[in-house]
């Protein structure tokens, strides 16, 4: 097995995040003509550790929230819900253009008609995370952590929480705890920081045993060059992906595991889903399939969580992808964006194509 585990630890997943809410339009509607929505919280970070929590591992989310906030109320609880330890600072609101918690507007699509997503994160409370609210040395050394999964979101959110996924991943290294790092590049975030966050995005992925990202943010996160142009059918890319990870795995020697999801939309409801990783120097595949999609946002987030979810249950590498491609296929299927598998064989039936009725 490629990922050696801490043996003694309270947490098998630790997430920093900035938690926040979706708001949705039912029935696959634009949100430009509705009336009638539907809200929930949501965060990239812990719909990744969603699949661990539902499942029965012990995780933690260390955030931040705007004090005697209803929204951050709903937010407890719904982590509490999500079988999910929290800790973080209570900060205060500051009047009504002080801090708040992210709201994101995102409609689900249908048929040709392709998802809308508007981020609104004025005054994000998440921004101010900084390492000097964590007592890092309890969570990495008394208590002890298997994994700790960075977001490039996290980290390229603010300079205070750029410092503190950095910090993050110093402790963790210190301690024998395993990163995983999931790039996730938005050029809204990168935008007059470009040479503060590559020194630092390079940092983690330099230490990191855990690298997830697509095409664009290995390209420009870590300035490394893209697979060639293929024909439009995602199989014969396949080879030309495998070419940046081995670039990546050159530029990045320390990491052992080295993933990315493959997607073809056909339409907003019938994606083709496939996944490529590389551990050690073994090659693992799963050939696009197709997907029907009822919300397509979380799926590369529930592929991640699938993905560490297998490593930490110690399985052979061949059912890390397995497990996470259908995890992923497993979060198109429900309107939050974080999937909440019942139990493992839910996730291996989705895996061998087996949609019949369970009594």
């Amino acid at each position: 097995m490629i990922i050696e585990l801490k043996k003694e630890f309270t947490w098998s997943l630790v997430v920093p995040t900035s938690m926040g809410v979706r708001i949705t339009p039912l029935n696959g509607q634009p949100v430009h003509c509705s009336d009638t929505f539907h809200m929930h919280v949501t965060s990239a970070e812990t719909n990744v550790a969603s699949i661990s929590s539902f499942l029965g591992q012990p995780v933690k989310v260390l955030t931040t929230f705007v004090k005697d906030s209803p929204i951050a109320r709903l937010i407890k609880d719904n982590l509490a819900c999500r079988h999910m330890a929290y800790e973080g600072v209570e900060v205060e609101q500051g009047g009504p253009w002080g801090y708040r918690h992210q709201f994101n507007i995102a409609d689900s699509g249908y048929g040709s008609r392709g998802p809308r997503v508007q981020n609104d994160r004025a005054g994000e409370v998440g921004r101010t995370l900084n390492v000097k609210d964590f007592d890092l040395n309890r969570i990495f050394g008394i208590e002890g952590v298997q994994i700790l999964h960075l977001s490039g979101l996290i980290c390229a959110l603010s300079p205070e929480t750029s410092n503190f996924c950095l910090e993050l991943a110093r402790a963790a290294k210190k301690n024998g705890t395993r990163i995983s790092f999931d790039l996730n590049y938005r050029a809204t975030f990168w935008k007059s920081r470009e040479k503060e966050l590559a020194a630092i995005f390079k940092e983690i992925a330099g230490i990191a045993d855990i690298l997830v990202g697509n095409e664009e943010d290995f390209q420009l996160c870590l300035d490394i060059k893209g697979p060639e142009e293929g024909g439009k059918d995602l199989s014969s890319k396949i080879d030309s992906f495998k070419e940046m990870i081995n670039r990546v795995k050159i530029a990045f020697p320390n990491a052992s595991v080295f993933a990315t999801t493959l997607r073809q939309v056909i339409s907003t409801n019938e994606h083709l889903w496939g996944a490529i990783m590389l551990e050690g120097e073994n090659w693992h595949v799963v050939e696009p399939r197709e997907i029907r999609v009822l919300d397509r946002i979380g799926g590369g987030d529930g592929f991640v969580g699938g993905l560490l979810y297998s490593i930490l249950k110690g399985w052979s590498p061949d059912k890390w992808i397995q497990f996470g491609w259908a995890t992923g296929a497993l979060a198109t299927t429900v309107m939050t964006d974080y999937a909440q598998p019942a139990d493992e064989e839910q996730v291996w039936s989705i895996w061998k194509g087996n949609a019949r009725v369970r009594r």
